[in-house]
């Protein structure tokens, strides 16, 4: 791994501060030219985030302190972003911050559940599609009774 690719890799999300971009699947690369230009390029996790002026930002200052002060973020849209991209790690650490992740996608995908966080029954409610992000969803466990917040399968 490269020493810009290394710096950008470690911006943490600002939404979901529990993960990096990288392990959200939102970094897509991180290229330098024989010059020394570094571009970045990211995918948000859907097309009207709020987030993505902090995390340009916040790359940006990563690469700075890394001394690659020459250096532009792209952000593109095709291939959409998927949840598919959260790596396992990402996957782990929002469960363990009570923050469901959504299971790979498939063709025919069915979710009847999201698993509680807390208590790991599978038997919850969505309570509102809008959770405390636009990414998150708002859930209940009936087994357990805690809310918790999931993220939304694209």
């Amino acid at each position: 791994m490269t020493a810009a690719r290394e710096a950008v890799a470690g911006v943490v999300d600002p939404e979901l501060r529990v993960v990096t971009i990288d392990e959200l699947g939102i970094l897509r690369a991180v290229d330098t030219d024989d010059r020394g230009h570094v571009t970045v390029t990211i995918t948000p996790t859907y097309t009207g985030c709020p987030a993505m002026d902090v995390i340009r930002a916040d790359i940006g200052a990563a690469l700075r302190a890394a001394g690659h002060a020459d250096h532009e973020v792209r952000t593109v849209f095709a291939p959409a972003w998927s949840t598919d991209w959260i790596s396992p790690g990402g996957r782990e650490k929002l469960a363990a911050a009570g923050v469901a992740p959504p299971g790979p996608t498939r063709p025919v995908a069915l979710s009847l559940a999201v698993r509680c966080t807390n208590c790991g029954s599978p038997d919850t409610e969505q309570l509102s599609r809008f959770g405390s992000t636009a990414c998150k969803a708002l859930w209940r466990c009936r087994a357990c009774g805690e809310p918790f917040d999931a993220m939304k399968a694209y």
